[in-house]
This record gives structure tokens, C-alpha cells and sequence, in this order.
């Protein structure tokens, strides 16, 4: 009866690691943000930077101001048109911080004949709360969450201990 107990406990700490460990890698993968990436620009002839200011559901926003800045320090000041667009000229080569509202975004711009393939020809901000929108896929889903799979695992181990120790008594023809 002893071992019995002794299994018991140790398939409760099992089931808490199991619980626990997965949380843990996850969070410790999650250490960078999208948003703190630098894109890559490319600039247009002139050192124009061209870019757009729209809302997550893709709508321009006009008449807003923009700012763009480099260490700190504010280079220039513009406001969209009509469709959100909106431009700067003669810059270089270099990192910016392009800020319109309360949404500021990192670029890093290339002139045409340094700019990498991956460059993108325009700077995009995208300003407002964003709307987050998902499915349930049913059982996928389930099976992806480390509690489901923690409490499958615990309840294959404890389920067969517990019948094993069930004191039945003798059993008649």
C-alpha cells in the first residue's frame, strides 16, 4: 500500500512539471517583439522616404501629423494627405524613427543602389487599437494546450495505478 501512495505522489509531480515546463519554454521564446524590429526602406530618388499611414483595417488616415527623427533629435515634420500618405526628402542612408500619433516605427533606410533586395519601396504605420481575430479549431486546439496533454498524460498513469490497487475482494463464478 505503501508504493501505491508513493506512485500516486509521483505522478501528481509529474503532472505539475508537466503543467508548469512548457509555460516556461514558451515565455522564454517570446523575448523579442514584432514591433521592435527595423524594416528595410528604400529610399526613392532624392532621398524621398514614402509612406502611408493607415488604421488595422487598412484605412488611410488623413490629416495626421508625422515625425520623423534619428537619435533622438526631430528632423522633420509632416501631415498626411487625403489618403495617408506622406513624405520626407533628402535623407541618407540610416536608421529613422518614423512616429505618427502614438505609434512610432523604426526603419532602416537604403538609397536605390544599396538597397537590399528585401527593401521595401515605402514606409507603412499602422495606427489604432488592433482587433485580434481567431477561430476555435476544435481539437487541435485543445491538444496544443499544455494543461489538456498534462492531465491526458497524469490520467493514463493514475487511472491503470487505481484499478491495480482497488481491493475488489475475491470475485465469485
Amino acid at each position: 500500500m505503501k508504493g501505491a501512495t508513493r506512485i500516486q505522489w509521483m505522478v501528481v509531480a509529474l503532472a505539475v512539471v508537466g503543467m508548469c515546463c512548457p509555460q516556461l519554454a514558451w515565455a522564454a521564446s517570446q523575448q523579442e517583439s514584432p514591433a521592435s524590429a527595423v524594416a528595410d526602406v528604400q529610399l526613392r530618388d532624392g532621398g524621398v522616404l514614402l509612406g502611408q499611414v493607415v488604421t488595422p483595417d487598412n484605412a488611410a488616415v488623413a490629416k495626421t501629423g508625422v515625425v520623423i527623427q534619428t537619435a533622438g533629435q526631430v528632423l522633420a515634420t509632416a501631415e498626411t494627405d487625403a489618403n495617408g500618405y506622406f513624405a520626407f526628402a533628402g535623407l541618407s542612408n540610416g536608421v529613422y524613427q518614423v512616429a505618427a500619433g502614438e505609434h512610432q516605427v523604426a526603419y532602416r533606410l537604403w538609397n536605390g543602389r544599396t538597397a537590399p533586395p528585401s527593401a521595401q519601396p515605402g514606409a507603412m504605420i499602422v495606427t489604432g487599437k488592433q482587433t485580434v481575430r481567431g477561430q476555435f479549431s476544435g481539437l487541435r486546439n485543445a491538444l496544443a494546450n499544455p494543461l489538456v496533454i498534462a492531465g491526458i498524460v497524469a490520467a493514463a498513469v493514475a487511472i491503470p495505478v487505481a484499478i491495480h490497487n482497488a481491493d475488489d475482494g475475491p470475485s465469485s463464478p
